[in-house]
């Protein structure tokens, strides 16, 4: 009998412990959308077509955020040292992928890009670090 009154206050305790603890956090990223915590790609990218839209909802989070878009590059540039992607024209959302290399890509290459979210102003976003793969 003490060994079951014993067990129950425990379990009581626990019980309240765990009422007061905060709640878990809410995940910070629509799984529909094209943004991530951390390095991880979206299993739904953004496209040129829905970029604008989705940057309207840009997660409110404090942290590194990746965000991921696939679609034709429309410029490729280097300086010798890093390569500029540039993918969607203007007058959308334009999306700058800052990276090491161009792997020989070329503007009209269908891309899937996946960085650090840094947005420029309503019309630009710069993805850095950020890799481009086939897409």
């Amino acid at each position: 009998m003490k060994a079951a009154r014993a067990l129950r206050a425990s379990l009581l305790a626990a019980a309240l412990a765990a009422s007061t603890l905060p709640a878990p956090a809410q995940d910070c990223c629509d799984p529909a959308g094209p943004f991530r915590k951390g390095e991880a790609y979206a299993d739904e990218p953004a496209t040129c077509e829905t970029i604008g839209d989705w940057i309207d909802r840009v997660p409110d989070y404090d942290g590194r955020l990746t965000m991921s878009i696939r679609g034709a590059l429309s410029a490729v540039e280097t300086d010798g040292t890093l390569a500029y992607l540039i993918m969607c024209d203007a007058p959308g959302v334009r999306v700058l992928c800052v990276t090491y290399s161009t792997n020989d890509m070329q503007p009209g290459d269908v891309v899937l890009f996946g960085g650090g979210y840094a947005p420029v102003d309503e019309s630009r976003v710069m993805l850095d670090p950020c890799l481009a793969g086939a897409g």
